[in-house]
């Protein structure tokens, strides 16, 4: 048996593809496979107006100049998060931020109108979330992983899963993380992005969040350093990729 460094058995094992190494867009020896689209359909879903920039603002950026169309999907405007300021003079400054962030990542922001730590999970939010969903046609969709600490995550993850499911697994679905360990709870990923050429426009790009970015960037580049000692690279964003079973009920990664 050939030695294996780390590296090569995280690219072996997790999915991490040849050149960037974006979930999906999967490359042998540079061809795409057999039946590949040209341009994908991405859909990044957040609780807040900066939760896809921060768990996978990197992986937005390669996607996005990879000409492949990418959506930020925010849960919320942001409404309670600005401390002595109105929801309304809240939402306005939170949702110009969100704005400009998805500029300088390639990204069209689109908002699914719940309201900051009011966000609800019933049948009628299923239904508004699901034809969001449909307008949509993801061919890939990012989102929170389901056990964090912060309940708006939670609901965005559940709404994405149960759109997954309606969609009879239509598209690939991947979790991502945010402030791991005070957040994002028992995450094991099982695909990684080296994302260190667009780190510092993930870098700009959180920062116009300035509302909130000083509280929870720091923890990120430490999450990017940490990812990319797993990978074996500067800096990378990790995900889980929800399995999906074939019709034997054997499970596909």
């Amino acid at each position: 048996m050939k030695n294996l460094n780390r590296r090569r058995m995280l690219a072996q094992s997790s999915g991490v593809l040849a050149g960037m190494g974006l979930p999906l867009v999967e490359s042998m020896g540079g061809q795409k496979p057999t039946g590949a689209k040209d341009r994908l359909k991405v859909v990044i879903v957040g609780g807040h107006p900066d939760d896809p920039q921060s768990g996978c603002g990197g992986t937005m950026a390669l996607y996005a100049n990879q000409s492949h169309k990418v959506v930020a999907l925010f849960l919320t405007r942001g409404e309670m998060g600005i401390p002595g300021k109105s929801a309304r003079e809240t939402s306005s400054i939170r949702t110009a931020e969100a704005e400009k962030s998805c500029e300088i990542l390639g990204a069209r922001p689109r908002f699914a109108n719940q309201v900051d730590a009011r966000t609800e999970v019933s049948k009628s939010r299923y239904e508004e979330f699901w034809e969001i969903v449909q307008d949509e046609k993801p061919d890939v969709l990012f989102t929170h992983w389901p056990i964090d600490t912060h309940r708006d995550h939670r609901v965005a993850s559940l709404l994405a899963y149960d759109a997954w499911l309606r969609s009879g697994r239509s598209f690939a679905l991947y979790y991502y993380e945010v402030e791991l360990g005070s957040q994002t709870q028992t995450f094991q990923p099982n695909h990684y992005v080296d994302i260190t050429p667009m780190e510092a426009r993930k870098r700009t790009a959180c920062f116009a969040h300035a509302s909130s970015v000083q509280g929870w960037y720091p923890l990120h580049e430490q999450m990017h350093r940490f990812r990319g000692m797993e990978l074996g690279c500067k800096s990378a964003e990790a995900f889980v990729r929800q399995i999906q079973p074939d019709s034997k009920g054997e499970p596909l990664s």
